[in-house]
């Protein structure tokens, strides 16, 4: 696996939707956000967190899954509960999350980077980790047997032709470790 620099991801994602949606992924200082285009404006803006790579394919993964209304609306309009999250609102959580983590699972597969499910809740209740990243994992199955979102396509794609990856066959991803 090699060292990535998220600016490899900015100008990819440009150049798969940044004419036809009229979407750029952006590096943020603190916490993603979607942020649709305001009046007058041309673009729409994925902001990741903290520059990082991992960030980056994450919230690229919930934009690919949004839908067109969802993407007039700020961080489409979802819910988010913060860390500390009790049992309920942790399984909510985790239904929720399954689909984006599994795309960004695939984004990882086709970037040649390490993929590992978040949680995101350090400080709640105490969260079964294999037992979600099974979860993500059977979601990533589903899309391979169903479809993929086309945007996800579209992008996993264009990771695999830029980082010369072969694209993922469904035998690998039964392969994938889930720890």
């Amino acid at each position: 696996m090699q060292q990535r620099h998220y600016q490899e991801l900015i100008d990819i994602f440009s150049a798969c939707f940044g004419n036809t949606e009229s979407t750029l992924l952006v590096a943020g200082k603190d916490e993603p956000f979607y942020q649709p285009a305001a009046q007058g404006e041309r673009f729409h803006r994925v902001v990741f967190g903290h520059g990082f790579y991992a960030s980056a394919l994450h919230e690229v993964s919930h934009w690919c899954i949004a839908g067109k209304v969802r993407r007039l609306i700020f961080d489409y309009g979802y819910w988010y509960r913060p860390d500390g999250r009790s049992a309920v609102e942790q399984a909510a959580f985790e239904q929720v999350e399954r689909k984006p983590q599994a795309l960004e699972w695939l984004f990882s597969l086709c970037a040649d980077v390490p993929f590992r499910v978040s949680v995101d809740n350090l400080s709640g209740i105490e969260v079964d980790r294999a037992a979600f990243a099974n979860a993500v994992k059977a979601q990533l199955l589903d899309y391979y047997d169903r479809q993929l979102p086309v945007r996800a396509e579209c992008f996993a794609r264009a990771l695999c032709d830029f980082y010369h990856t072969r694209w993922p066959v469904r035998e690998q991803i039964l392969e994938l470790v889930t720890d």
